[in-house]
């Protein structure tokens, strides 16, 4: 019995040892840190990180990878680290040399790589070419339509009285010039007027120059009075020549406009001061649109603006500036621009919101169309086309956008054909090259250092 439990417990340890050992044979072999070929071990994310011997990045815990050397001394990434690096770190093996970010200036010419003709139509290349052609620039901005308060009147009632008859009743109602808008009935009226037409009387009755001139002067006196009561020069001129005073004040509209406000109601009472109809000319209106800070330099007073609106779609107003706040909001960055339009069918309404546009025109200058520019980050990228399937990526100095195009300053030559279209899949094309280019490198030099031996 002691044998046979001597003999169970030697076979359940022979097969714990066996588990063990098979286990450690299923692991796939990395190298170690204390192998002679790796130099260190480092972060695919985060190079700077330098480690004697595998582990985790303390950054971003990814597992680190180690740095073979090369002959010479020199590290270089062993071909598992090729294999994970990112896009970015991937920049540096692809047809573009491996620089930093701001290195290159514009115009230098990194190695060309070839994409065929083939895989180009596959992916949807098309070209463009650098032009040199005029520049314009548009600048717009949201505005609002209030009346021209040079032409809005309000009507305030200058003596006491009671509202005997209202010809306007409500806003939006369109007065000619001239025409009747209240009558205010005036005990004060009546005898104003009456003393007018007794002075008239006084004056015809004179026998004399000299007799005529007093009652000439307190003719003049008592029509200024009249006048400031809102009576028109033709209303006194009538009573001059009916010498019918009343006893009824009649208000007229002094422009053909649009009733604003009635404020008040036929019968009822009013004072010196009271409000009584406000009319408002449209014939010509503000818009107020405002632009931002980085914009006001580029205005002027007198510049003409094209002016629309979703009401009528496809009819253009023409305004001009008139005046820039050069108040700024601090809020928003935006300064007030006032925008005078003639307005003579009253299309245009007060609280209308509309578009302003400004067209200018900035000159002549070389230009790409923004398509074809990749921008990866400090500096922008252009792939020249070299014919044949060859293509050159460029970094270049861009100026202003306009429109669909970018002013070009330097990296660029006139008639150039470039990539317009699939840029980012070129730039992964060359990038792809380029790590395989690498890859196939680094097998070559790892079979040159140990000859005769199987990969």
């Amino acid at each position: 019995m002691n044998a046979q439990f001597f003999l169970r417990r030697i076979t359940v340890i022979i097969a714990v040892l066996a588990l063990f050992v098979a286990a450690s044979c299923s692991k796939p072999r990395t190298p170690s840190g204390k192998d002679s070929n790796v130099d260190y071990w480092t972060c695919t994310m985060h190079p700077s990180v330098h480690s004697k011997d595998p582990g985790k990045c303390p950054i971003c815990s990814m597992d680190l990878v180690p740095v073979l050397k090369k002959r010479g001394g020199e590290a270089k990434p062993s071909p598992a680290q090729g294999q994970q690096m990112n896009g970015s770190d991937m920049q540096g093996m692809s047809g573009m040399p491996s620089m930093k970010e701001g290195e290159m200036k514009a115009g230098e010419k990194p190695s060309e790589f070839v994409v065929p003709v083939e895989r180009q139509q596959q992916i949807g290349v098309r070209y463009a070419k650098v032009e040199r052609k005029p520049l314009h620039h548009t600048i717009r901005a949201v505005g609002l339509t209030v009346p021209d308060k040079t032409r809005n009147w309000q009507f305030v009632s200058r003596v006491d009285g009671y509202i005997q008859k209202l010809h306007v009743t409500a806003p939006g109602e369109l007065v000619e010039k001239d025409a009747p808008l209240l009558s205010i009935y005036s005990p004060d009226l009546l005898t104003s007027e009456r003393e007018f037409v007794e002075l008239l009387r006084m004056r015809d009755e004179a026998k004399t120059k000299d007799a005529r001139e007093t009652p000439q002067r307190l003719i003049e006196s008592a029509k200024r009075r009249l006048q400031l009561w809102n009576i028109t020069e033709q209303q006194i001129a009538e009573l001059e020549k009916t010498r019918k005073a009343s006893d009824t004040l009649t208000l007229l509209s002094p422009f053909r406009g649009v009733v604003q406000s009635v404020p008040i109601e036929q019968g009822k009472s009013v004072k010196m001061g009271d409000m009584l109809v406000e009319v408002a000319d449209l014939s010509v209106v503000w818009v107020w649109a405002e632009f931002y800070e980085n914009e006001l330099s580029m205005l002027n007073v007198g510049q003409k603006f094209a002016v629309t609106t979703k009401s009528y779609p496809g009819e253009k107003f023409q305004g001009t500036i008139s005046v820039i706040n050069p108040f700024l909001d601090e809020t928003k960055r935006t300064a007030k621009v006032r925008i005078d339009i003639p307005n003579a069918d009253f299309k245009l309404r007060p609280g209308m919101y509309v578009n302003a546009e400004l067209g200018m025109d900035m000159g002549e200058a070389l230009t790409v169309p923004v398509s074809a520019v990749m921008p990866t980050g400090m500096r922008s990228v252009v792939f020249v086309d070299k014919g044949e399937g060859k293509l050159e990526p460029r970094i270049v100095q861009l100026g202003a956008k306009y429109g669909d195009s970018y002013e070009v300053q330097s990296g660029l030559r006139e008639n150039e054909p470039v990539v317009a279209s699939a840029n980012f899949l070129i730039d992964a094309e060359s990038k792809v090259q380029g790590a395989l280019k690498e890859f196939e490198g680094s097998q070559k030099t790892e079979e040159t250092a140990a000859p005769g031996t199987k990969p």
